[in-house]
C-alpha cells in the first residue's frame, strides 16, 4: 500500500510530454454542425463539449493509438480510431446519424468495465445533463424520475425525494456521487440526497441487484450521480452562470461553475444556492412549512496523463429544510402551527398560520438542518496492460431536526454520521478474449447523537467489507458475463441509557447511574454475511435486434433502524420499533430484455421477476384487542417485520424520429411493478389487506413530442419546442393493513416547454434560455408515493379531501450563460 500511494503522488509529476491536441467539427447527416456534442477518449477521463458551431478541442491526449467517441442527444454515437503523434495537433471530424435514443452509450456503473448499454445483461439507463436541464426540478432525483422508466421517488415536500427502483427503496437502493457511497441517514423518510443538482453531468441507474459490485444496500439497484470534468481549450478559464426561477414555490436558484485545464492538469469549482418558500396548489393554497434554503460548494483538482489519472474532490452541503406536519383548522382547512410541546399540544387549538408566514422565504422555527461534507480521491493507473482503480473517501453528515416550539434552538434529533470508504478494483489484461476484474470495497461508520432530545436509534459502530470476482467473455455476437462476491458486516453498540436532563427539561443521553435512567438500547453485537452472484448474456441477433437476460442473487444486511429502533422519529411522526433477531435479505431476480435499435426507431421491453427472502417492512403495532398501540400521543407506532416478498413488472420504451421529418422526435415510456407478500401464513393470519407491499408505484407512462428547428444562418441555434404528458394509473394494489396506505386516484399532467441558444456570429454560445410549464391545467392530484398524502389530523373534512396535495401549475425559467 505504501508503494501504491507513492506512485499515486509521484506519477503526476512525470510524462508531461508525449501529449497532443485533437480538434475538429461534429456534424449531422445533413452536414450541419451539431451544437454541444460530446467528444471523449474511450477508456480515459478526457472529454470535451463542442460549441454551438459543433467545434471541439481535446487537450492532453496521450500519443499512440486512441479510440474517440462522439455523441449528442438525438444522434447515434460514433467511434473513430486515431493515431496521435506527440506534440502535433491533429484534426478529426465526426458525422453523426440521427437516432431516437442512445442505446450505444457506454456506462461504467454496475458493470466491471466500460460497456455499451445494449450489451449489458443487467438493465442500465442514463440521463444526460441536457435532458435534466429541460425539466423544472427541485432536486436531481426528481429529474432522474422523469427521464428513466422504472425509477420512482418517495417524496416529503418538494425537496426531499428518495429513489425507488422497481418498487424497492431506502437502504435497498445505493446512491453514489461519482462512485462514492452517499451515506446520510438514508433510512429516514424525510432524508433526501445531499447533492448539488446543478453540478450533475450525467445520471446512471442500474435496475436490479448490483450487490456484486457494491455489496449490501444495492440489492435493488444503484443511482450514480456523475459530475462533469473540465472541458474546452487548454490554458483558458471556462465556466457558466445559471439562474432559475419556479413559480409554484418561488424557487430562486443561482449557480456559478468554473473549470480550467492545461498540460493534463484539471480543476473545477462550483457554488450553488437555492431558496424556496412554501409551495402552492389549487386545493391547499400555500402548504405551510415546505420551504428550504440550500447552499452547496464543490471543488476538484487532478491530473490526466498517459499513465492514467487522479482527481481529488471536496464538497460542502448545507440545507435548512422546513418540516410540514399538515395540521389545520377543522372547518376552514387553513394550516395551523404548533406552539406548545407535545405533551401540552392541542391540535384543535393551534393558531392559524398568517398569510405573511405562508409567503415568506424565512425558514420557520420547526425545521431540519443537514450538513454533509465529502473529501475523496479517484485514481486510475495503467499497469502493464491492466488497469487499477482506487477510490478513498471520508464524509460526515450532521442532521438536526428542530421540533421544540418552546425551545427553537434545541434540536430534537441530532445525529452525526462519519463514514470512511474504500473501493479498489483491478482489471487484468485480456487473456484470450476473457476479461477478468477483481476487487474489494467497504466502509467504516460511527454514528453519534449530539445535543439531542429524541433518540430513535442508538449510537453505533459499523464495519463493512467485501470482495468480488467478475468475468466477461465476448463470443462473436454472444457476450457472457458473471461473477461472485462475499460480504461481511459487523454492527456493534454499547448500552445506551437515557434520563431526564434538568438543564434542558428534556430527555438526554446519560450514564447508567443517572437519576431516572432507562435502557431503551441494550448492548448489541451482530455479524452479517452473505454471498452475491450473477450470470447473464447479451446476444446481438442483428444490427438492430439485441436480446439479453440475467439472473442475480442480491444481499442486504438489516440497517440500524430495522434492528435497533426504539423511539420517535419526529420528522415522520412515527415511533419505530426494531427487531434484533433479523436475518439478512436475499433476493433472486431474473431479467429478460429485447432491444430494437435503428436510425429512426428505438424500442425496448424489459421484464423482471424478483423474489426476496426475509423481506423487511414496517407494520403498524396492534394490541391484543387489535387496536393500534400509541406510545407517543399524536404519533403512530410501527414495528419492523420480516417475511417473503415477490415483485414483478416491466418497462417499455418506443422512440421514433420520422425519416421525412428529422427535426421531430416522439418518445414514449411505460413502467409497471407489482409487489406482493409471499408469506402464505402471514396472509392467512392478517387477511387480504396485507397482500400487497407498501410503497409500490402505480402504472406510469410518459409521452413527449419534441421539435428541434434546424440550425440556420441566424444567431439562434438548438431551438426546440416540446409537449409532455405524464400519467399515473389508479393504484388499487396497496398495503391496506391498519389503513397504512389507501387507494390513490389516477391523473395525467400536461407539460409544455421551449428553449433556444443565442450565439455570436462565430458560433460561440452567449446565453441559453429554457422555459418549462408543468401541470398546465393546474390539476389537483396526490402521487401514491407522496408521504404528505397521509398528513391529516381529521377523519373527515368539509371539502371531502384528506391529506396534502402535490404542487400545482409551475412555470420555470432557466438562463445559462457560458463563458
Amino acid at each position: 500500500m505504501k508503494i501504491l500511494l507513492t506512485l499515486i503522488f509521484l506519477l503526476p509529476q512525470l510524462t508531461f510530454a508525449q501529449l497532443s491536441t485533437l480538434n475538429g467539427i461534429v456534424r449531422g447527416a445533413t452536414h450541419q454542425p451539431v451544437p454541444f456534442a460530446s467528444v471523449a477518449v474511450v477508456g480515459t477521463t478526457l472529454g470535451a463539449v463542442a460549441d454551438a458551431a459543433g467545434h471541439y478541442e481535446l487537450t492532453g491526449v496521450p500519443a499512440g493509438a486512441v479510440r474517440l467517441r462522439a455523441s449528442a442527444v438525438g444522434f447515434a454515437p460514433i467511434e473513430q480510431r486515431a493515431e496521435v503523434t506527440a506534440g502535433q495537433p491533429q484534426t478529426v471530424d465526426f458525422l453523426l446519424q440521427a437516432a431516437a435514443a442512445d442505446l450505444g452509450e457506454v456506462v461504467v456503473t454496475g458493470v466491471s468495465r466500460a460497456t455499451e448499454i445494449r450489451r449489458s445483461p443487467v438493465p442500465i439507463a442514463t440521463l444526460s445533463r441536457r435532458e435534466i436541464s429541460l425539466n423544472a426540478n427541485t432536486n436531481v432525483i426528481d429529474a432522474a424520475v422523469r427521464g428513466i422508466p422504472g425509477l420512482s421517488a418517495v417524496t416529503t415536500g418538494p425537496n426531499v425525494s428518495k429513489p425507488f427502483i422497481r418498487g424497492l427503496g431506502y437502504n435497498r437502493v445505493l446512491t453514489l456521487y461519482n462512485g462514492l457511497r452517499q451515506e446520510g441517514q438514508q433510512w429516514g423518510d424525510e432524508h433526501g440526497v445531499e447533492v448539488d443538482g446543478y453540478d450533475i453531468e450525467r445520471v446512471e441507474v442500474v435496475k436490479g441487484p448490483a450487490s456484486l459490485l457494491y455489496g449490501s444496500d444495492a440489492v435493488a439497484g444503484v443511482v450514480n450521480l456523475l459530475p462533469a470534468l473540465p472541458s474546452g481549450p487548454e490554458g483558458r478559464l471556462r465556466g457558466e452562470a445559471l439562474n432559475e426561477y419556479q413559480s409554484a414555490n418561488g424557487l430562486v436558484g443561482n449557480s456559478l461553475g468554473l473549470n480550467y485545464q492545461k498540460s493534463g492538469f484539471q480543476t473545477s469549482f462550483r457554488a450553488s444556492h437555492r431558496l424556496a418558500r412554501d409551495y402552492r396548489n389549487s386545493l391547499d393554497g400555500a402548504v405551510y412549512n415546505t420551504g428550504f434554503r440550500e447552499l452547496t460548494l464543490t471543488g476538484m483538482a487532478g491530473v490526466s496523463k498517459v499513465w492514467g489519472s487522479s482527481h481529488w474532490y471536496l464538497t460542502l452541503y448545507d440545507n435548512r429544510q422546513e418540516i410540514p406536519d399538515g395540521s389545520r383548522d377543522s372547518l376552514s382547512r387553513r394550516f395551523t402551527r404548533q406552539v406548545a410541546e407535545s405533551g401540552l399540544d392541542d391540535v384543535k387549538s393551534r393558531p392559524l398560520v398568517s398569510d405573511d408566514e405562508l409567503n415568506s422565504y424565512a425558514i420557520g422555527p420547526l425545521h431540519q438542518r443537514i450538513r454533509h461534507y465529502r473529501v475523496f480521491t479517484r485514481t486510475q493507473l495503467h499497469l502493464s496492460g491492466g488497469e487499477l482503480h482506487l477510490l478513498l473517501g471520508a464524509q460526515q453528515n450532521t442532521r438536526e431536526e428542530f421540533n421544540h416550539p418552546t425551545a427553537p434552538g434545541q434540536p430534537g434529533l441530532a445525529l452525526r454520521l462519519t463514514t470512511y470508504t474504500y473501493d479498489v478494483r483491478y482489471h487484468l489484461p485480456d487473456w484470450q478474449g476473457l476479461q477478468i476484474s477483481l476487487g474489494s470495497n467497504g466502509m467504516g461508520q460511527l454514528n453519534r447523537h449530539q445535543n439531542a432530545t429524541d433518540f430513535p436509534i442508538p449510537d453505533y459502530n459499523l464495519l463493512d467489507a467485501g470482495g468480488f470476482l467478475l468475468l466477461k467473455k465476448p463470443l462473436g455476437k454472444l457476450e457472457l458475463s458473471g461473477g461472485l462476491r462475499y460480504d461481511t458486516r459487523l454492527v456493534t453498540w454499547n448500552d445506551f441509557h437515557l434520563a431526564p436532563n434538568p438543564a434542558t427539561g428534556f430527555v438526554g443521553a446519560a450514564g447508567p447511574g443517572a437519576v431516572g435512567a432507562e435502557l431503551p438500547f441494550p448492548a448489541f453485537r451482530q455479524r452479517y454475511q452473505g454471498v452475491s452472484a450473477s450470470v447473464g448474456a447479451s446476444y446481438v441477433a442483428s444490427a438492430q435486434l439485441t436480446l439479453r437476460a440475467n439472473l442475480a442473487r442480491g444481499y442486504r444486511a438489516p440497517n440500524i433502524p430495522e434492528t435497533g429502533s426504539n423511539g420517535l422519529d419526529p420528522g415522520a411522526h412515527i415511533v419505530y420499533l426494531g427487531n434484533r433477531d433479523f436475518r439478512p435479505e436475499f433476493s433472486w431476480q431474473q431479467d429478460v430484455g429485447v432491444l430494437w435499435h435503428q436510425t429512426t426507431l428505438d424500442a425496448s421491453v424489459e421484464v423482471f421477476h424478483n423474489y426476496v427472502q426475509n423481506f423487511i417492512y414496517q407494520g403498524r403495532l396492534l394490541n391484543e384487542a387489535g387496536q393500534p398501540v400509541v406510545i407517543v400521543p399524536g404519533n403512530t407506532t410501527y414495528q419492523f417485520q420480516q417475511s417473503a416478498a415477490r415483485l414483478f413488472g416491466l418497462e417499455a420504451t418506443l422512440n421514433w424520429r420520422p425519416a421525412a421529418l428529422p427535426w421531430l422526435a416522439l418518445n414514449n415510456s411505460v413502467a409497471f411493478v407489482n409487489g406482493q407478500n409471499a408469506d402464505a401464513k402471514l396472509l392467512e393470519r392478517q387477511g387480504e389487506s396485507a397482500r400487497y407491499l407498501p410503497l409500490i408505484p402505480p402504472l406510469r407512462a410518459r409521452s413527449e413530442v419534441r421539435a428541434t428547428l434546424p440550425s440556420g444562418q441566424g444567431r439562434l441555434t438548438g431551438t426546440y419546442f416540446r409537449a409532455t404528458v405524464d400519467g399515473s394509473a389508479r393504484q388499487n394494489h396497496f398495503y391496506a393493513l391498519d389503513n397504512t396506505e389507501t387507494a390513490t386516484a389516477g391523473y395525467a399532467l400536461l407539460g409544455l416547454g421551449a428553449g433556444t441558444t443565442l450565439a455570436t456570429a462565430g458560433g460561440r454560445p452567449v446565453v441559453q434560455l429554457i422555459v418549462q410549464v408543468d401541470n398546465v391545467f393546474d390539476t389537483a392530484y396526490q402521487a401514491h408515493l407522496n408521504r404528505l398524502k397521509y398528513f391529516e389530523y381529521y377523519a373527515a373534512a368539509p371539502n371531502g379531501r384528506s391529506g396534502i396535495y402535490n404542487p400545482g401549475r409551475n412555470v420555470a425559467v432557466k438562463m445559462l450563460v457560458p463563458f
